[in-house]
């Protein structure tokens, strides 16, 4: 009887025993070869124009975030943009191509943003007074942050149809706020010209001919207004959706070294009411599939405006405000750290965040300021991660995501590692691909190589010295608190990332391990993990 119990017990237990699943991987650095370049300040993150009564969905998750009525002096906004080396904000959104610059000859008058039913997204012309842009730029000063800024590219046109705009741009609004910008000494990176204006538009639409001869106008601007700067802000451009046709178009009409950035803005997941949002955010396939964009930006920069680099202006996930109770929680970091690692292989060199605070999706908590968990990933990414991106392929399932970048601020290399399966724990071996070679599979794409016939022992890491055998790797491993996907509290190596007592961020602390041992990945987690001394020519 004992034994029938026990053996009945044994069968009960078998499905949840097969459920977990322990799988050996490889993953293989080429240390001599550079796939892409970020910007050394591949981070952004958008302060938007979205007044408190934004509302999608029944909800109204904005809050006071907007770029007029966020709470600049709260410690905790300054203490987050502190925490990178120099966060690159953006200033832009829906609105930015209603917003008004209460400087100069402006004869309209400058009202805050109001709920109109007969407006561009529902809402009035705004304004921007010069004393908040004042405020704006004491903080950016504070805080080390890197400015682009949204003009307003609507201005003085007129609706043609339903969605498409015609007129010449009126530009006066726009120069006196800039020639303001620059009498009080305010550092602009970079001026965007208008926001999703390009092919089809949302809710506006421009002619791509119309829009480059005005993109050619304030070029004109630009370099007559810092004629006696040390250096010029860059123009980006369109901050729209790609389509390859007219983004082509817009390269060939306005000519070589008009346009210096182009941007694109992707919100991939769907909207923010989407019931597969979670699904779609652990699926490797699903997520490989905005490979396809990047690619052909790439392609279409290279042809038609080799003289303009790639960023991606915007990106939120899930659009209208992203998903509650998923954009601002754990299973988020699973998207947005992949499309990261995605975004810097096809040479993107700025990846800017929908949002720094406000909606779901904020880097911050819209009325705490408390981080979200994907602000503790970008900034693991950012303190982590270097400009130079290397090949990496992998043996493992698709479900284990890999990217190598040179380490920043230090020499080797630093690989992100995403497991995105709920089942199995990986045993990852990395290696150089100097020593080995495999039938690697680089994030769904296998190429064909042999594995080196002889080798009789596989190891964790290869580096070029017999003291490397000494040397400890640093990990940083992510999971939810509580096992809990939609947590909106990360864990870095066991410990919640939390506000300490005083409000101050946490530190971000990596477990040391021998080099030469695997890596071990639970289900549905995240790792950084920091090789020192990796034999890595192209990191030197």
């Amino acid at each position: 009887m004992d034994f029938r119990i026990s053996l009945f017990l044994m069968l009960a237990s078998l499905p949840a025993i097969l459920a977990q699943i322990a799988t050996h991987g490889r993953v293989i650095v080429d240390g001599a070869v550079v796939v892409a370049q970020t910007d050394d300040n591949y981070i952004c993150a958008t302060i938007d124009w979205w007044p408190h009564d934004k509302c999608n969905y029944n909800r109204c998750p904005w809050g006071y975030s907007s770029a007029t009525n966020l709470n600049l002096s709260h410690p905790l906004l300054i203490k987050a943009i502190q925490a990178f080396e120099h966060l690159r904000i953006r200033i832009g959104g829906s609105l930015q191509d209603q917003v008004l610059y209460d400087v100069g000859s402006l004869k309209t008058p400058c009202h805050p943003f109001q709920k109109v039913q007969s407006g561009l997204f529902g809402f009035s012309k705004g304004c921007l007074h010069m004393s908040r842009w004042d405020d704006l730029n004491q903080l950016f000063k504070t805080t080390g942050a890197i400015v682009t800024f949204g003009l307003n590219a609507l201005h003085g046109r007129h609706q043609i149809q339903r969605d498409r705009w015609g007129g010449e741009w009126d530009s006066a609004n726009a120069r006196d706020f800039m020639n303001y910008t620059i009498s009080k000494g305010y550092v602009v990176d970079s001026w965007e010209f208008g926001n999703e204006l390009s092919g089809h538009g949302v809710g506006a639409s421009v002619d791509v001919e119309l829009y480059a001869k005005d993109v050619i106008k304030l070029r004109d601007i630009i370099n007559e207004l810092y004629k006696n700067s040390d250096s010029k802000p860059s123009l980006v451009a369109p901050g729209g959706f790609f389509e390859q046709e007219w983004y082509a178009k817009l390269l060939q009409v306005s000519g070589s070294n008009v346009v210096n950035v182009i941007t694109h803005h992707i919100y991939n997941l769907g909207a923010g009411i989407d019931p597969h949002l979670t699904n779609n955010i652990l699926d490797p396939h699903y997520l490989s599939r905005v490979s396809e964009i990047f690619n052909r930006l790439d392609q279409t920069i290279q042809v038609h405006g080799p003289w303009a680099s790639a960023w991606v202006g915007e990106s939120g996930g899930a659009y209208n405000s992203g998903g509650r109770h998923v954009s601002n929680t754990f299973i988020n970091s699973f998207w947005y750290l992949d499309q990261l690692g995605l975004a810097s292989k096809y040479d993107t060199k700025v990846y800017c965040r929908q949002t720094l605070i406000g909606g779901h999706y904020g880097l911050l908590n819209t009325s705490t300021f408390v981080p979200n968990p994907d602000f503790y990933s970008a900034l693991l990414w950012d303190r982590l991660m270097g400009k130079t991106v290397l090949p990496v392929g992998s043996d493992a399932s698709s479900f284990l995501r890999a990217y190598a970048h040179c380490s920043r601020g230090s020499t080797g290399v630093t690989v992100l590692l995403i497991n995105l399966s709920n089942q199995t724990h990986f045993t990852i071996h990395v290696q150089n691909s100097k020593n080995v070679f495999l039938n690697v599979q680089e994030n769904g794409v296998r190429r064909e190589n042999s594995f080196m016939k002889g080798m009789k022992k596989t190891v964790a890491w290869i580096g070029n010295k017999v003291s490397d055998a000494s040397v400890s790797r640093e990990e940083y491993h992510l999971t939810p608190k509580d096992g809990y996907l939609q947590s909106q509290t990360m864990v870095l190596n066991g410990s919640p990332l939390e506000l300490t007592p005083d409000g101050e961020l946490p530190s971000l602390n990596p477990v040391l391990r021998d080099v030469n041992t695997p890596i071990f990945m639970i289900p549905l987690s995240i790792a950084f993990i920091v090789f020192p001394n990796f034999d890595a020519p192209s990191c030197l």
